[in-house]
Formats: C-alpha cells, sequence, structure tokens
C-alpha cells in the first residue's frame, strides 16, 4: 500500500512525459505511430477543404442573388426624413439660438453652412451635368463615367440670396437668417407624382405668420434629382437643397418652426418618427 501511495519524483515525471512524447520501444509520437498521424493529418485536411468549399460555394451564391445597386430587402421609411443645416443640437432639440451683436454667438452657424456648402461648389459639382428638365430623370443604362448612371449638377449659386456667395454672413447679423432643408435619399423614390414638392415652413403656438423667402424660387426640388439609383450607380449624387430666409423673427421670443415637405407620396404625421417628411427647430434671435 506504501508502494502505491508512493509520490514520483520530478525526474521520474519528466521522464514519463519524454516517453509519452516519443516511445523508442513502440515507435509512437503521443500515443501515436506515424501511420496514425498521418491518416488523422489527412483526414482533417480533407475534412476542412470540404467545409471551406461548402462555405465558399454558399457565398458565391448568395453574392449572385444580390443586387448591387439595390437592396433587397429596405427598413427605411416610405417617406423621407428631413434634415436642417446648420443642425445644432440643444436640449431641447435643433436650437438656433443667438444675439445679432455677439458675432461669436451666430458665427459658428455660418461656419457650418460654408462648410456644408462647399459639397455644392462648382468644383466639386463638375463631375454631374447640367439637367434642365422637370420631369423625372429615369436612366435604364449606365451611360456615365465608369459604367454609372449620371447625375444632375445642384450648385450652391442655385440658392441665390441664401448660397453665401452674395452675403457670406448668411444674413445672421440681421437678424434675417437663411436656413437650409435637406430631404435624405431613398433609392427608386419617385416624390410628388410628377408635380415638384415643396417646403413650407410655419410657426407653431400664436406668433404672427412667418414672412419667407424660399430658394430656389416656389422652394421646391426639381423632379430631375429623382430617382436616386444609390451610391454605387451614382457615386456623385448631391442632395437637392431649399434655402429658407427668415424675414420677421420676432425678436427677443423664442419661436418654435416647422418645416414640411409637400408631396405626395411624403407624409409628416408619423408620431414615432418626427423627423419624417418634417423638421421642428426653436429659433430665438435676441438684439
Amino acid at each position: 500500500m506504501a508502494a502505491l501511495n508512493e509520490k514520483k519524483t520530478c525526474s521520474q515525471r519528466m521522464e514519463n512525459f519524454n516517453r509519452f512524447v516519443w516511445n523508442p520501444d513502440t515507435g509512437q509520437l503521443m500515443g501515436r505511430t506515424l501511420i496514425n498521424w498521418v491518416w488523422i493529418s489527412l483526414y482533417y485536411v480533407a475534412f476542412y477543404i470540404v467545409m471551406t468549399g461548402l462555405f465558399s460555394l454558399a457565398i458565391y451564391s448568395l453574392m449572385r442573388t444580390i443586387n448591387p445597386y439595390t437592396p433587397d430587402y429596405q427598413d427605411r421609411l416610405k417617406s423621407p426624413g428631413v434634415t436642417l443645416r446648420p443642425d445644432v443640437y440643444g436640449d431641447g432639440g435643433l436650437e438656433i439660438y443667438y444675439n445679432v451683436s455677439d458675432k461669436n454667438s451666430w458665427e459658428k452657424y455660418v461656419t457650418t453652412l460654408h462648410k456644408f456648402l462647399s459639397a455644392y461648389n462648382t468644383t466639386a459639382q463638375h463631375a454631374n451635368i447640367n439637367c434642365t428638365s422637370d420631369k423625372y430623370f429615369f436612366q435604364k443604362s449606365f451611360d456615365g463615367p465608369n459604367k454609372t448612371k449620371h447625375s444632375c449638377k445642384f450648385t450652391s449659386d442655385m440658392l441665390e440670396n441664401c448660397s453665401g456667395l452674395a452675403n457670406s454672413t448668411f444674413g445672421f447679423p440681421e437678424g434675417k437668417p437663411c436656413l437650409i432643408i435637406k430631404m435624405n435619399r431613398i433609392i427608386n423614390f419617385l416624390p410628388g407624382n410628377g408635380t415638384a414638392p415643396r417646403v413650407n415652413c410655419t410657426a407653431q403656438d400664436d406668433f404672427s405668420p412667418l414672412e419667407l423667402q424660399y430658394y430656389p424660387i416656389n422652394g421646391t426640388f426639381n423632379l430631375h434629382y429623382f430617382p436616386y439609383y444609390g451610391k454605387k450607380a451614382q457615386p456623385t449624387y448631391s442632395n437637392p437643397l431649399v434655402a429658407v430666409k427668415f424675414l420677421n423673427i420676432t425678436r427677443n421670443a423664442e419661436v418654435t418652426v416647422v418645416c414640411r415637405v409637400i408631396g405626395t407620396g411624403i407624409t409628416s404625421d408619423n408620431p414615432h418618427d418626427p423627423y419624417e417628411g418634417k423638421v421642428e427647430f426653436k429659433m430665438k434671435i435676441q438684439d
């Protein structure tokens, strides 16, 4: 019994381990002969080759069924979202608060607008084409550069008095600021049912009707910017814009403004998404 319970020394343990790794009497390596290791290795090589082949075949079959230009399933809204520039968020959402006599209070808005519109200068839009039709721009073939579809130009000068060209401060020091409305992209979306959708901004609460100027004229998104075919098909596409110049905002009072895109197929009453078809923001201009 004492012999059974006798502990092995460290050298004995190492000797046993070495014998397990290589047994010269039986020619076994870690308990298996060389031919056994060859068969096991061949089995796993064949197994992983088959698994890799099946996985590659599955991926290839999946990729063959995917349209590279249009998603098979789109979880985006059927009606586009609407965004505002400058997009400065406060505790209560989008807020445009500034003092006309304090340059530091409105300079950030001007900088944001200039940065945003830099993608709409003539240099940035050089790859796009001039479109003059007021109808949808359908394209069945890929006639653009590198087998893409053409995109219509939208340059900042189309925003006229709100382009930042004639007035680099966008009217902020005068208390008549320009804000820019952008409608988000949806692939193959045709807004307006043949009539250009337009922007309409109103003041909530009991404030007097807003006096506004829209650019382009009538605040419309021209139909030739639609449909959008996706980033791969139209890599140089730029969203059309509408600029709104506010001429009579009540001073020293917070005004809640809602800008809606009006057109067939565009809804703005979704209680679960406050930016579907419209954008709401607060504005306060102080003397």
